[in-house]
């Protein structure tokens, strides 16, 4: 009997155990397809899958983890605390429960109770640390401590590196160490560990995402095909989207960035990130009263939220509105004095605003409490080394330098920069109201970390923030720098028109003016018209004005974003020609009171689609006037190297542009250079001499080198010099050629060009000086032997005794009688030293005997 009962009974937990094991099958597959649905952005499909499993009392804590994150998605702020309050009574030991528990409470407006569910984790964590030694529990007690403020590297270390050690497949982990290294902007690491995890989770959106951004500033293209996988995976993922306002916010493209918003609405149109992103474009329109409104709508839900401003001050920033960006980090510190991310960004901001006291304690308090983040560190590193800097000071400037660089042409970046002001201010009608800080550094990589926060930024030459410019030296950039006088012209004009327009023109107007005052004050500097160049804006490649900002943000090749600045100086020069200086002031003026440029330039022209129109044509107009007498065209054209074929093709293809240029090519690649000359010299023939081909020219002196042709050389090289605002290694040459020829005056003039590209070689100095010598122009000297005196002379005493003479011939007797003590501190033996400097204080003497026997004045 008794056996009989156990048999039953084990026959009713077999069929219970049974139908219990095949429930939770189902309910597993249930949750798979609620997550799917989630991450495909079927929102309503999954939260009903949710719902129905949780209200049935299914015993797995993902399904109200799950609902809650639905819930917080779509906006349902009150649901989710009520979903997460009654699963708090099952799952009360579930730390990623709790996590979600801090952020429901706070967008219920239960900042205290948000408190509390973090420090309950904590008292979880100490309580039974063994309990939560599972990957889900580990990673999320790693963010946990991240959301704490702890080491960053530690949390690596002690929790996601364990993971990954551990279960090398938990996609989770890999998601947490970029989610940690994108807030430090280690980009690196965080491109790193999102490769492995989309292996590992393939379809999942937020890796997508996150990719993006790892990509974002080193590899655009990269980063918009994963943020376009991203939108692939899910066409409504949060996120992703507001990453894409983001980036259409860069290139004011405003309408487009408003509709992703009203996208993004319809998901949750209580997202304070929608909100904070309207506050900004309102801000950018000018429409203060939206602004406002939209501020007040992002921060309903949490009224304390540090992010909401430290998002809407970050935007401004980027956009140049500096002021208006530290502003709202100071209203986000208020929220939260310990908002890091707030606190370093205000640090940034003051820095490019010129306060570098307050700013560079910020930055070190920041460094000092996160020592993981890289932008902080790397300024703290620079930091200790600007103070090394010697610090010059005239007029409306204060210029750092490396103090050697300092010594050697420090007062020729004041003496130009005053000659920049005073040109440019009259002519914009703008008054300094503080002093304009210039940043010069030696290496590429601190201009870098200054100017960007990390290594990189290679191409740019100087920036310009408003009234902080920073700038790279001749020595970061090669053999080959820039002219260093055309770079400071191009940054200072950017110091004007910021200034009249308060920081609020769109990049193309202020790139724009720049490279167009550069063309004004030297028809060699600025970007020209080229071959490249007149081909693209008579392709497919010319952009209206009314789009030309997103020409700088997402261009297609290097080569775009150099048509972009060309582009933006003919469309000012268009404008100015047009419709006059003082409209271009105008349209400056309107933009400071923060009308859209869009606008503004509709005011003046009539319609955007008439200036558009009007703008295509004028750009069409020059590149057909540039070498309108020869052939463009580009088909059939020999792919070898043979002259015979590229003879044979100009033959039907006259005076072919390209043609001519491939025959010259491949007659040089044989070393016939006689008959390389001369399709070179047709093309020469064929320019009109307002625009010359500097490339043809440097191929046209490298053939007569290669002939023993000096005179000739001599003349293709002095056309580089005065159509070029660089090119050293030409300068260079033609120095030597000057030289040998004794051509004193053309040495002197191109000596001077170099000086004006690299003034830190020895070798301009000495020909400089020698050329003034010839020409009895000692006077002119005292520069160059200075710059020589930190160039570590083979003669250091005859450099000074140099100097003392140079000084007489400007008739300046201390300065002569100091440099002649310094010549004989090297050499005390020096005679001839020694001899002008007896002759010196003698009449020194006579001179002071002859001042001190003049009668004294009654009073």
């Amino acid at each position: 009997m008794v056996c009989r009962q156990l048999l039953f009974l084990a026959l009713i937990l077999l069929v219970l155990f049974t139908s219990f094991v095949e429930n939770q099958a189902v309910r597993a597959a249930d949750l798979s397809e609620a997550k799917g649905a989630f991450r495909r952005g079927d929102y309503s499909q999954a939260i009903s899958i949710a719902k129905e499993a949780v209200e049935a009392g299914t015993w797995h804590e993902e399904w109200p983890r799950l609902l809650i994150q639905l819930q917080m998605n779509g906006g349902e702020y009150s649901d989710a605390l009520s979903t997460y309050d009654d699963a708090l009574r099952r799952y009360a030991n579930s730390l990623p429960l709790r996590q979600l528990g801090v952020e429901v409470y706070r967008y219920n407006n239960q900042p205290e109770q948000a408190a509390a569910e973090q420090a309950k984790i904590f008292e979880l964590i100490q309580r039974s640390p063994a309990r939560y030694s599972g990957s889900e529990n580990l990673v999320a007690v790693g963010r946990y401590f991240v959301s704490r403020g702890e080491d960053a590297r530690k949390i690596l270390e002690l929790f996601y590196d364990r993971v990954k050690a551990a279960d090398p497949k938990f996609a989770d982990a890999y998601v947490a160490t970029a989610e940690l290294a994108l807030a430090k902007q280690d980009y690196s690491v965080a491109a790193e560990a999102l490769e492995i995890a989309a292996k590992l989770d393939a379809d999942n959106p937020d890796i997508a995402y996150l990719t993006a951004r790892a990509w974002e500033g080193s590899d655009s293209k990269r980063s918009n095909l994963a943020l376009q996988r991203g939108l692939e995976l899910n066409p409504q993922h949060v996120p992703s989207l507001l990453l894409q306002v983001d980036r259409l916010i860069d290139r004011e493209l405003y309408s487009e960035a408003d509709e992703i918003l009203k996208t993004v609405e319809g998901i949750n149109r209580k997202l304070p990130a929608l909100w904070a992103y309207r506050a900004v474009l309102a801000h950018l329109r000018g429409d203060s009263l939206d602004e406002q409104s939209f501020r007040d709508k992002a921060l309903e839900p949490w009224p304390q939220n540090p992010d909401v401003d430290f998002v809407i001050g970050t935007k401004l920033s980027q956009k140049y509105r500096f002021a208006e960006g530290a502003a709202a980090q100071q209203r986000a510190l208020e929220f939260d004095p310990n908002h890091l991310p707030a606190r370093f960004q205000l640090a940034q901001d003051l820095l490019r605003l010129g306060d570098d006291e307050t700013g560079w304690q910020l930055a070190k308090w920041a460094h000092e409490s996160d020592g993981y983040n890289v932008v902080a560190y790397n300024l703290m590193n620079l930091h200790d080394q600007l103070k090394t800097f010697a610090v010059l000071k005239r007029g409306h400037f204060l210029v750092r330098m490396e103090s050697r660089e300092a010594a050697i042409y420090g007062e020729e970046v004041l003496e130009w920069l005053e000659v920049a002001a005073e040109t440019l201010f009259d002519k914009y009608d703008v008054q300094p109201d503080a002093p304009i800080v210039v940043e010069i550094f030696p290496r590429q990589q601190d201009f870098a970390i200054r100017t960007f926060g990390l290594p990189g930024g290679d191409g740019f030459l100087g920036v310009c923030f408003g009234r902080v410019i920073t700038a790279n030296s001749p020595a970061s950039q090669g053999e080959d720098p820039s002219n260093w006088k055309a770079v400071l012209w191009h940054e200072f004009c950017h110091v004007v028109t910021l200034a009249k327009s308060k920081n609020r023109m769109p990049r193309w107007l202020s790139e724009g003016v720049s490279v167009f005052e550069e063309r004004q004050r030297d028809p060699s500097w600025g970007q020209q018209m080229n071959p490249t160049f007149r081909r693209m804006i008579l392709g497919d490649d010319l952009v209206p004005i009314s789009q030309l900002s997103g020409a700088f943000l997402a261009p297609k090749t290097p080569m775009h974003l150099q048509l972009a600045y060309f582009e933006s100086s003919l469309a000012v020069e268009h404008l100015i020609e047009n419709y006059g200086l003082e409209t271009l002031k105008k349209i400056l003026v309107d933009l400071s009171v923060g009308m859209p440029i869009n606008e503004t330039l509709q005011r003046y022209s009539g319609s955007l689609t008439k200036l558009d129109e009007e703008f295509s044509l004028f750009a069409r107009a020059k590149a057909r006037e540039f070498g309108c007498r020869f052939d463009w065209g580009i088909d059939d054209r020999p792919e070898s190297s043979d002259p015979v074929e590229w003879q044979a093709w100009l033959e039907t293809h006259a005076d072919n542009y390209w043609g001519l240029r491939g025959l010259a090519a491949a007659w040089a690649s044989k070393r016939e250079y006689e008959q390389a000359k001369t399709p070179l010299l047709r093309i020469m023939e064929l320019f009109p001499a307002t625009h010359l081909d500097t490339e043809v020219l440097t191929e046209l002196a490298q053939i007569y080198r290669a002939l023993g042709d000096t005179n000739a050389e001599v003349t293709a090289l002095l056309q580089i010099r005065n159509h070029q605002a660089d090119g050293f290694p030409s300068l260079v040459r033609l120095m030597e050629l000057q030289k040998e020829q004794q051509d004193w005056e053309g040495l002197a003039a191109t000596a001077k060009r170099a000086l004006e590209v690299n003034p830190l070689l020895p070798v301009t100095h000495e020909l400089t000086i020698q050329a003034n010598e010839a020409l009895g122009q000692e006077s002119e000297n005292v520069r160059s032997l200075q710059a020589l005196a930190q160039m570590q002379p083979i003669d250091p005493a005859l450099n000074h005794f140099r100097t003392a003479k140079a000084w007489l011939a400007r008739g300046d007797q201390q300065a002569a009688k100091r440099a002649l003590l310094a010549a004989l501190e090297e050499a005390p033996h020096y005679r001839s030293a020694q001899k002008l400097l007896i002759d010196l204080v003698d009449k020194v003497g006579v001179v002071e005997q002859s001042e001190a026997e003049q009668p004294v004045d009654a009073e």
